[in-house]
């Protein structure tokens, strides 16, 4: 099986994550990604942590191994003459190119847009910023706490409308990557028509409302505002987490003959005043959660989880991130791969979420390789560009 983005170059001059997740992302799929980084610092994330793992002269940083796998690494100093010109080669031997720069940035190191189209009119550029390339308020630099905030995220995430909280991952970023990602293949596609790249744009402001779901038409159609209501849905009910003898336990009723079965087994009268439709318990919230916990208290996770399922409920733990990895289900959908570290040794990382019809493995290629160390590739894409010439 050939990976499907096999015959695609991807030079990757972003930092952090947002970039760095969305070349990763064309990398799982078979794409050869050059990541370029500052000599002697390389990309933000390799000083990012704890946690680091390896030799103390020269740690790693695995918030650096989360955004960089299926990557080759060269160096180069893009404000001297050998850098530009690298870079030039670089941009003509590409298919895409990543970067994350302030709007800009880029610009003033030589290479605005129109430039790098004259250099390959087939380029396709992804270029993803904080809060758009334009606006009153497109230069603003972006990160992702901050951009969940000023993006209503963190107004509906929380335990109530009182105490905002932003979500446990930079969700953000990496919605931008993915985005990102969708845009550059669907540009990918167009080039074969037309012949021509073009520029994809996105930013974590883009994103995150991109992900509003039905909390944007909410307000843009009938005027509601949602606010945070912790672990309960704001539209079904029951749908969230609940307490039983030994710990929680979530169950999601999406629809009136769930409802009516789950009450039916624990002795709850589906049609009591305030319950008997989802409109009405979604207004009762407290009441229903009130009921269910109830209702739950004397039967134990173990006992519970099998009696919902054979009734055909959704229910499920809550699993810290450990268990989640030693699952055998996580396990099984490849979800976690082996790589061969150059100073790490054989580790393990999360794998790609995505696997095709053989399920041989995740992803679009036979073989992952780990996140390259800084300049790791400095010899050999140089050698490459050399070839090329």
């Amino acid at each position: 099986m050939t990976a499907p983005l096999e015959d695609i170059t991807v030079v990757d001059l972003s930092r952090a994550l947002a970039g760095p997740h969305a070349a990763m992302m064309l990398g799982d799929m078979g794409a050869r990604v050059i990541k370029v980084e500052t000599p002697g610092a390389g990309d933000d994330t390799r000083g990012w942590g704890p946690p680091f793992v390896g030799p103390e002269d020269d740690p790693v940083s695995t918030y650096y191994l989360s955004a960089n796998r299926n990557k080759e690494s060269i160096t180069l100093d893009l404000k001297s003459d050998d850098g530009r010109d690298v870079l030039t080669r670089l941009v003509r031997a590409a298919d895409v190119l990543v970067e994350n720069f302030r709007p800009g940035v880029l610009d003033r190191l030589g290479f605005p847009v129109d430039q790098l189209h004259e250099l390959n009119p087939r380029l396709v550029v992804l270029s993803i910023s904080g809060f758009g390339h334009d606006g009153p308020q497109g230069g603003r630099p972006g990160y992702d706490q901050i951009a969940q905030g000023e993006a209503g995220l963190m107004s509906v995430t929380g335990p109530d409308a009182d105490t905002p909280q932003r979500v446990g991952v930079p969700i953000g970023d990496l919605l931008a990557g993915m985005y990102g990602a969708y845009g550059v293949v669907s540009a990918l596609h167009e080039r074969f028509r037309t012949g021509r790249g073009r520029v994809v744009r996105t930013s974590l402001l883009a994103a995150i409302v991109g992900a509003h779901a039905f909390q944007g038409t909410a307000y843009t159609v009938a005027g509601h505002v949602g606010r945070a209501q912790g672990n309960h849905h704001p539209s079904l009910s029951p749908y969230g987490l609940f307490h039983c003898k030994d710990g929680d336990i979530q169950v999601a009723c999406g629809s009136e003959s769930l409802w009516v079965k789950l009450a039916t087994a624990f002795g709850i009268d589906p049609a009591a005043p305030g319950m008997a439709t989802n409109r009405e318990r979604t207004v009762n919230r407290d009441q229903v959660t009130a009921t269910l916990n109830a209702a739950f208290a004397d039967h134990p996770l173990a006992e519970l989880l099998p009696r919902l399922a054979a009734l055909g409920i959704p229910a499920g733990e809550v699993r810290t991130i450990d268990r989640v990895y030693d699952w055998d289900q996580t396990r099984s959908q490849g979800l976690v791969i082996e790589v061969d570290h150059p100073s790490l040794g054989t580790i393990e990382l999360p794998g790609p979420p995505i696997r095709f019809d053989d399920n041989a493995y995740a992803g679009g290629r036979a073989e992952h390789v780990a996140p390259p160390t800084l300049g790791q590739h400095d010899e050999s894409v140089r050698t490459w560009l050399d070839e090329l010439d």
